[in-house]
């Protein structure tokens, strides 16, 4: 087990990075909770890791309850959560309670969200199972639901008291979900370490091989890298809105979409976007555009959608929390490793890079 320090004060937190379930006893008593634990996980993953989990903390003297959430985006909202909220006030939790997140990036928000807002907040631990999650969502502290068909639109910042992380949950994951969240790992290589970028190229078949090995390595350095930014800056005031690279373009196609294309497909779409942008901008070279581009291929993400209304994702875009007076915030390559940031407001700038990525 690799141990990964998320420094943020009174809040900072451990990451354990692992291969099985069998640590989480001993990084719960490192706790140290005295009350009730509630684990949160969805019809997906409740057959593959909802009973070995709950065996293991009943067999540590927690007195452990579970719940699960239909899977699926459509159902990260607040009436999930408002049943969520009654489930735990039959059982009686309190302040000293624990719930535990064991799933993808949907239970993960979900689950955030209802312990920052039960109780004025209780203890909250992050399992993830998805490669989306344990690359990105995970770590962080960002909770909540989409509203009205707006994607995390209510929220709460609200750290996990530790992340715990078993790389071998990605061999019960569909194909498609493990290429998905593929995007978010790009997506480290892209704002922080050309390096890492270089490996994910060269290991793609390990990847999606589910090579342990790789997979550890890639989890300790995604989580790095995600670390050191919320630890400058844990409230995106400024340095954090990195990590939303290839997001302002990739959230408006997955709200736009209806939610029938994987968040990490949206992604990889707007990093596409983004590099074609900073190419028109002449931030970046046309070289870097083809690389990455080849690069999600490799992997089998898509680098351009259909069916989708242009102008319907261009107005999408505005309801991005980081817009400021009309203007968008694109987080541009300069080269894979750095990236800058910056507001657009050329319309015909950003209508032209969508008809490249977008055909109607």
């Amino acid at each position: 087990m690799v141990k990964i320090n998320v420094n943020l004060q009174e809040r900072s937190y451990p990451i354990y990075v692992t291969s099985d379930f069998d640590g989480i006893s001993k990084c719960m008593t490192a706790l140290n909770p005295d009350g009730k634990v509630a684990v949160i996980t969805d019809t997906n993953v409740e057959k593959f890791y909802l009973q070995p989990c709950m065996d293991i903390l009943r067999n540590a003297g927690y007195e452990t309850y579970s719940y699960v959430i239909k899977s699926g985006e459509e159902n990260k909202n607040l009436d999930t959560v408002k049943d969520i909220y009654r489930f735990l006030i039959e059982a009686k939790f309190d302040r000293r309670s624990s719930l535990i997140a064991l799933g993808g990036g949907v239970t993960g928000d979900i689950t955030g969200f209802v312990a920052a807002t039960f109780l004025r907040g209780i203890n909250f631990i992050q399992m993830p199972t998805t490669l989306l999650a344990q690359a990105d969502s995970s770590v962080g502290g960002k909770t909540g639901v989409d509203f009205d068909g707006y994607k995390n639109m209510i929220g709460a910042f609200y750290q996990p008291k530790f992340v715990y992380i078993n790389v071998n949950t990605l061999k019960s994951l569909p194909e498609r979900q493990l290429r998905s969240g593929m995007a978010e790992v790009v997506k480290h290589g892209v704002i922080a370490d050309a390096n890492f970028y270089d490996f994910i190229d060269y290991n793609v078949n390990k990847i999606l091989g589910l090579d342990e090995d790789v997979l550890q390595h890639m989890a300790i350095v995604n989580c790095s890298i995600k670390g050191k930014v919320i630890e400058k800056d844990e409230k995106e005031n400024g340095l954090r809105s990195i990590l939303n690279f290839g997001h302002t373009i990739g959230h408006a196609i997955e709200s736009e979409s209806g939610f029938s294309l994987y968040h990490g497909e949206c992604v990889s779409v707007g990093m596409v976007g983004a590099f074609k942008i900073a190419k028109q901008l002449g931030i970046v070279d046309e070289g870097s555009v083809e690389k990455v581009k080849e690069t999600l291929q490799k992997i089998g993400l898509p680098v351009k959608v259909s069916g989708l209304d242009v102008r319907e994702v261009y107005n999408k875009m505005f309801h991005d929390k980081k817009t400021r007076q009309g203007k968008l915030l694109f987080v541009l390559p300069k080269r894979i490793g750095e990236v800058v940031q910056c507001f657009i407001d050329d319309e015909s700038l950003i209508m032209n890079t969508l008809r490249e990525v977008i055909t109607e």
